[in-house]
């Protein structure tokens, strides 16, 4: 079972790596987005920060197993089929992306007010304002909401699994399950624990390591907003 066990594991990292990506790219914009256009954000639009929240609020309150039936046909004109780890990327981006949305949201808001208004103050634009105080000061929290939505995936793949996605949870439902392979499931169970606690361990150490190098709440936010200052006056 070795190798089975080994090909499933690929499969799993591959439909979360690839997700994760996506998830990233898509959710930190969007998170940041409902951050700017909110009340007394930096683009207030309550209109548009509604809409955009309904959306995020609508897509991360269905459940991931109906979620996969219903992008079945959109899956299939991306990937061509609705079987296999290519196909599983699509509905675990599309779950995940509204999720880190959110997280994005929560770490963006607990950015100091101050170093905004300090940055406008000294003539910087929107896109300043976010890409030298609140992503660079959020990272930390960044760092771990991306570890969560890993986390999550991780479970989600494994929930793919019982619709032809491959991976782990392919292995504990064919193997496991339906051919009473009760040894091989707790395999795979024990196998996604120690992958979970290896990246939940790496996100800690990492989240951790920017902090105490000058994050959020790090000992120079004031060194790191006069390089922001300076770089806006050289471009501005």
């Amino acid at each position: 079972m070795q190798p089975l066990l080994s090909q499933a594991c690929w499969d799993t990292l591959y439909m979360v790596g690839w997700s994760t990506l996506i998830a990233v790219v898509g959710g930190l914009p969007l998170g940041v987005l409902l951050v700017l256009t909110d009340r007394g954000g930096l683009l207030q639009n309550v209109v548009t920060n509604k809409v955009i929240g309904q959306i995020v609020n609508v897509a991360r309150s269905m459940p991931f197993i109906i979620l996969m039936v219903a992008l079945m046909n959109f899956t299939r004109w991306i990937t061509g089929t609705t079987i296999g780890r290519e196909a599983a990327i699509v509905p675990l981006a599309i779950g995940a992306i509204p999720f880190f949305a959110r997280l994005v949201e929560t770490a963006v808001r607990e950015v100091d007010g101050g170093l905004v208004e300090a940055v406008q103050s000294m003539g910087g634009n929107t896109w300043t304002v976010v890409r030298k105080v609140l992503v660079p000061e959020s990272l930390p929290s960044l760092i771990s909401s991306t570890t969560t939505t890993i986390v999550a995936l991780i479970g989600y793949s494994a929930m793919a699994g019982t619709v032809g996605a491959g991976g782990l949870g392919d292995i504990a439902i064919r193997y496991g399950y339906q051919r009473f392979e009760t040894e091989l499931m707790w395999i795979t169970v024990a196998i996604l624990a120690v992958v979970i606690s290896v990246i939940q361990f790496a996100g800690d150490y990492a989240a951790r390591s920017l902090h105490r190098r000058g994050g959020r709440s790090g000992p120079v936010p004031k060194l790191r907003l006069l390089k922001a200052a300076t770089a806006t006056g050289k471009t501005g």
